[in-house]
């Protein structure tokens, strides 16, 4: 046998070539596993901190429903109310076993009525507050929310 004589034989040139495919196909499945491995691990955690941020949400409406943390009581300015237990501000309350949330109120002082808001400025003060949240989620997820609202009084 001469040297092109062996070059023109083209005997097992179908296995090289699928298993030239085979390893093509075989790197494209472990890129495309790795990728899809990498998004849902970025989706539990985008569903771990969506549940920390919706804790934070809920005690929003805690607060708005206590009116001990921004009532009458409440108008001192730099004063701090600590929820969900004033004495213990280590204290977490549970919404869920995956969630929870603590925070405190503070009053940072009164201004004007906000215009269209259908109170007399010479009568009436919006006391002005800033409410502080930590709020947890699975995994150890954690968000912090900061909200200012306003309780229109004397």
């Amino acid at each position: 046998m001469t040297f092109r004589r062996i070059l023109r034989n083209e005997e097992g040139s179908a296995l090289i070539a699928s298993l030239l495919l085979l390893v093509i196909l075989t790197l494209i499945g472990i890129a495309a596993t790795s990728t899809t491995s990498t998004d849902m691990r970025i989706a539990s955690n985008e569903k771990s901190y969506k549940y920390a941020f919706y804790a934070g949400e809920a005690a929003r409406g805690y607060v708005s429903a206590d009116n001990t943390l921004y009532g009458p009581l409440n108008i001192t300015l730099g004063g701090k109310r600590y929820f969900p237990n004033n004495a213990d501000t280590t204290e977490w309350f549970n919404l869920s076993s995956a969630q929870s949330f603590k925070g405190d109120v503070e009053y940072i002082g009164w201004t004007a009525p906000p215009r269209g808001s259908g109170y007399s400025a010479e009568k009436y003060k919006a006391h002005r507050y800033q409410m502080t949240i930590d709020a947890t989620g699975p995994r150890d997820a954690v968000c912090g929310i900061e909200a200012g609202f306003y309780r229109i009084g004397f």
